[in-house]
C-alpha cells in the first residue's frame, strides 16, 4: 500500500493521539505490510483495525486524485516540513492538506481574528494591524471567515504580504463560498490549509477545531474585535493552553462587540493598542531566541530544566509523556523543549523527542 494512502487512512481511525498514529504509520512504512495481524502488532484495537481497513475509499480516491496537482501538497506530522510550532501543541494534525506556497507555513506567522459581523472601526484597525505586519515581514494567519479574518486576509495580499487561510472543511469544500476568488489569490501568495480530507463539507464541528491550527501556527493571537460568545475567544483560548502570546485591542465602552477584548484584558492579555505593540514585543522575543541560540553552548540548566531532560532517552518520548512524568504543564514543557532544541540537545522525529548529546 502506498504510503500517502496508509497516512489517509490513518487520519479515519478514531480514539488514536497524534503521536501514536504517527508511529504506527512509520511502522507500517517499514513493514510494508497492511494486513489486520500486522495492524494488530502494531497497536491497533480490532475496532480500530476495522477503521484502517475500511475506510470510505471514494474519499481515499478523490484525495489522492487532489493530490495530483502541482500545487497541491499532503505534509504529514513526520514529514521536516511539518511547521515546527504547530507540531509543539497538544494535539497537532497528523496530517495537513496544503494549497499554495508550502513555503509560507515555516514562516513567522501572526495570527489576526474577530468577529464575522465587524463594525467599521474593528474593519480600519484590521486594515492597519495587517497592513503595518506585513510590512515588518510578519505573516498574517486566519481562517477566511466572513468579517475580520477576510479583511486581514484582503489587507495582506493588497499590500504584497504572505497570509495563511485555516479552513474548517476540506480544500475542495471552500467555504464561505463568497471567499472563493479570495482563497484563489491567497494561494499565489500564500497557502490554503485544512487537517479534513478535501471532499470534507464545512460542518458547524469542525470549526472550533481547526482555531488550534491557527493559533498553533502562529507566533501570537491578536484578537481585533470579539463579542464574549465570538469563536475568535475560542483561538484565544487554544492560543493560551499552547502558551502563546494574546494581544487584544481596546473597544468602546459598553459596545459588546468589544466585551470579549475587554475580557482579554481582564485575564491577561496584553493590550493591543497600535501594531507596534505587538511588533515590538515580539521582535524582542525572536531577538531573544537568536542570542539564546548563539550563546547556548555557555548556557547553564537550571533544575527544572534538568527535570525534563532526564524524562528524554535515546527512544522517541512525546511532549504529554514529558510533562506528566516531570510534573510540568505542557505550555512549561513545550518552552523548555524548544530551547534543548536550540542548543542541539534534543530532537524531534516521528514519535516525540529524543537526546542526541
Amino acid at each position: 500500500m502506498d504510503p500517502m494512502e496508509i497516512w489517509l487512512r490513518m487520519r479515519m481511525v478514531s480514539h488514536l493521539s497524534t503521536v501514536n498514529a504517527a508511529v504506527i504509520v512509520e511502522k507500517l512504512i517499514a513493514l510494508n505490510n497492511v494486513k489486520i495481524a500486522s495492524l494488530r502488532a502494531c497497536g491497533l484495537s480490532p475496532n480500530q483495525c476495522i477503521q484502517f481497513t475500511h475506510a470510505n475509499s471514494k474519499a481515499i480516491y478523490a484525495a489522492m486524485k487532489w493530490l495530483d496537482v502541482s500545487e497541491h501538497k499532503l505534509i504529514t506530522l513526520s514529514d521536516p516540513n511539518y511547521p515546527y510550532l504547530l507540531k509543539q501543541i497538544y494535539s497537532p494534525p497528523i496530517i495537513l492538506f496544503v494549497a499554495g506556497k508550502e513555503k509560507a507555513l515555516s514562516s513567522t506567522q501572526i495570527a489576526l481574528v474577530g468577529s464575522r459581523y465587524n463594525d467599521f472601526y474593528g474593519e480600519k484597525w484590521a486594515q492597519i494591524f495587517s497592513q503595518e505586519l506585513v510590512h515588518h515581514k510578519f505573516t498574517i494567519t486566519s481562517g477566511l471567515a466572513i468579517g475580520i479574518d477576510g479583511i486581514s486576509h484582503k489587507t495582506a495580499l493588497k499590500h504584497d504580504g504572505i497570509t495563511v487561510a485555516v479552513l474548517g472543511s476540506g480544500l475542495n469544500k471552500l467555504y464561505p463560498t463568497q471567499h472563493i476568488s479570495l482563497a484563489d489569490k491567497i494561494k499565489e501568495q500564500g497557502a490554503l490549509v485544512s487537517e479534513y480530507l478535501p471532499d470534507t463539507p464545512p460542518l458547524a464541528k469542525n470549526f472550533p477545531r481547526r482555531n488550534r491550527i491557527i493559533s498553533g501556527l502562529s507566533k501570537a493571537v491578536v484578537v481585533i474585535e470579539a463579542g464574549l460568545k465570538s469563536g475568535s475567544l475560542i483561538t484565544a483560548k487554544c492560543a493560551l493552553e499552547q502558551g502563546k502570546d494574546i494581544f487584544a485591542l481596546p473597544g468602546a465602552l459598553g459596545n459588546t462587540l468589544y466585551e470579549g477584548n475587554h475580557w482579554l484584558i481582564q485575564q491577561g492579555a496584553y493590550l493591543a493598542s497600535s501594531p507596534q505593540d505587538v511588533i515590538e514585543y515580539l521582535n524582542s522575543g525572536l531577538q531573544w531566541l537568536l542570542e539564546n541560540k548563539i550563546l547556548s553552548d555557555n548556557l547553564s540548566i537550571d533544575n527544572s530544566m534538568n527535570n525534563i531532560l532526564r524524562y528524554i532517552n535515546y527512544e522517541p518520548t512525546p511532549i504529554d509523556l514529558i510533562a506528566e512524568r516531570s510534573g510540568l504543564s505542557i505550555t512549561e514543557v513545550s518552552a523548555q523543549l524548544l530551547e534543548f532544541e536550540l542548543m542541539s540537545k534534543i530532537i524531534f522525529v516521528s514519535g516525540g523527542y529524543i537526546r542526541v548529546e
